[in-house]
């Protein structure tokens, strides 16, 4: 008995000394934000990818910290900066102390060839395994420029056909698909754009699938993005095949599908395998269309909801109509002139922005804010801990596109930063820019309309969507 009482105690003791060294372990490591890793193996996973974005990082900012705070998501461990700060620190200390990362489910998206191809040589070993051939400046102003006649062009034919005689509409599968055929003609080159259009719902699959748990079976969302993603690359290898032969018998376009066909990378003279080349652009034109559609839909809902909006810029719109000549299409000088429709944009796309934020990975141990992240850690940025906060945005609930005015108090730097910032602003801001003016240009000199359901539920995932498409009446001015 008293043996037995002996070897419990013993047992006890060397518990309890176990215990306090794994404490003191724990307590002398280095200090890591505050927050929580969530539930083995998941984490917060399900929530981040399907609760509202603002509420998950709104709620952990105010239980932990309001600069940074750790979970675990994706299965990653994570710190997500929030506020100016931690914008400015991450969009300036790009490939210093940070650099890209992608989420698993993205990497196998979007890059086939890894699987599928050997490793092209390389003369610094430090570089990755495909190196990305540098795109000349196809998004620069000087270059779209030249793509305004098109796009006006694209616009007036797709009211013609999708809009025009129609009493009421779905906003965002007509906006997906002009954004698709836009995208088509701009990336690809292609003029029969609905061989691409035609897949918008494998689009649509691989888009939410970015963000997903990569479960590759039956039923969910990396599953359907996967089988979405083969369908796509099928389609683009034959484009790509057909622009091949096209240069081969002395055609020549200006896209982005013939440089990455033609180029040779410098270091090495090897030209870009058919199957990177194919994955390349499915990320082109998933970036150029999904995110841009959702810009367009929200920008149709809110000024369906403000009437007074609706007229400030039909005059905007007009004054330009009336300054060009009958059958003219819109030129880089009229885009300018859109100020105020560029306001009401911005606005939108604080209340509601395409795209939440992006990853980032330490390359080194990190020090912020009194804390460490550990080198391999994850960083998150997000447009939620800024967009919606009275400090910067008085009455953040209030659709206000004076916020935006000249005259007006400036913005404080790294609060409004829908397009990112940095070294890695989204170069395809600008032509985001000129496609949501030229639809609303063509749409509003044409009609005014009327939201169905004002109070249609909107889907607050890691990309917003109105739950029905948003319907729309149409009230064609000639009415």
């Amino acid at each position: 008995m008293e043996f037995l009482l002996l070897v419990s105690l013993s047992s006890v003791l060397a518990l309890s000394l176990i215990f306090l060294l794994f404490k003191h372990t724990l307590s002398s490591g280095p200090k890591l934000p505050p927050g929580s890793f969530g539930w083995p193996i998941l984490g917060e996973t399900v929530e981040f990818l399907f609760g509202n974005p603002d509420k998950f990082v709104g709620d952990r900012m105010r239980k932990y910290s309001s600069t940074v705070f750790k979970t675990k998501i994706l299965g990653e461990k994570v710190a997500v900066f929030c506020g100016p700060a931690g914008n400015k620190f991450i969009f300036s200390n790009e490939q210093k102390l940070v650099t890209e990362w992608r989420p698993h489910s993205m990497q196998k998206l979007m890059r086939s060839y890894e699987a599928n191809s050997p490793p092209p040589p390389s003369a610094n070993p430090n570089e990755s395994k495909t190196k990305v051939l540098r795109q000349p400046g196809f998004l620069k102003p000087e270059a779209l420029c030249r793509f305004m006649e098109q796009m006006d062009s694209t616009a007036q034919q797709h009211m013609k056909l999708h809009w025009e005689g129609q009493s009421k509409v779905l906003v965002f599968p007509l906006s997906k698909n002009f954004t698709l055929s836009l995208a088509s003609k701009f990336f690809l080159g292609l003029n029969e754009h609905e061989r691409i259009t035609r897949l918008a719902n494998e689009f649509d699959d691989v888009s939410l699938g970015l963000h997903s748990i990569p479960w590759k079976f039956p039923g969910t969302i990396f599953y359907n993005a996967s089988r979405g993603a083969v369908a796509i690359r099928k389609a683009l290898l034959s484009v790509i095949r057909e622009k091949k032969e096209a240069l081969a018998s002395g055609a020549r376009s200006q896209d982005i599908l013939t440089y990455m066909v033609a180029a040779a990378d410098p270091a090495t003279g090897r030209m870009m395998p058919e199957t990177e080349i194919a994955d390349k652009m499915m990320g082109l034109l998933t970036a150029g269309y999904s995110t841009v559609a959702i810009a367009i839909t929200f920008l149709m809902k809110f000024v369906g909801e403000r009437p007074d909006i609706y007229e400030k810029i039909l005059a905007e719109q007009l004054a330009i109509k009336k300054s060009k000549n009958p059958g003219e299409t819109l030129a880089w000088e009229d885009i300018q002139k859109m100020k105020y429709s560029w306001n009401v944009t911005s606005e939108v796309l604080r209340l509601t922005p395409p795209l939440q934020g992006t990853f980032r990975e330490a390359m080194t141990d990190i020090t912020y804010e009194g804390y460490t992240i550990p080198k391999g850690w994850k960083i998150y940025w997000t447009v939620s801990s800024t967009n919606n906060d009275p400090t910067y945005f008085p009455n953040p609930a209030t659709f206000d596109p004076t916020r935006y005015e000249e005259g007006n108090a400036a913005l404080p730097p790294y609060t409004y930063v829908p397009f990112g910032g940095g070294p890695r602003l989204c170069p395809g801001k600008e032509y985001a820019r000129l496609v949501v003016l030229t639809f609303l240009h063509n749409m509003v000199n044409r009609f005014k309309w009327e939201l169905v359901d004002p109070k249609e539920k909107i889907i607050v995932d890691m990309m917003p969507t109105p739950s029905k498409g948003l319907p729309v009446r149409l009230i064609p001015h000639s009415a």
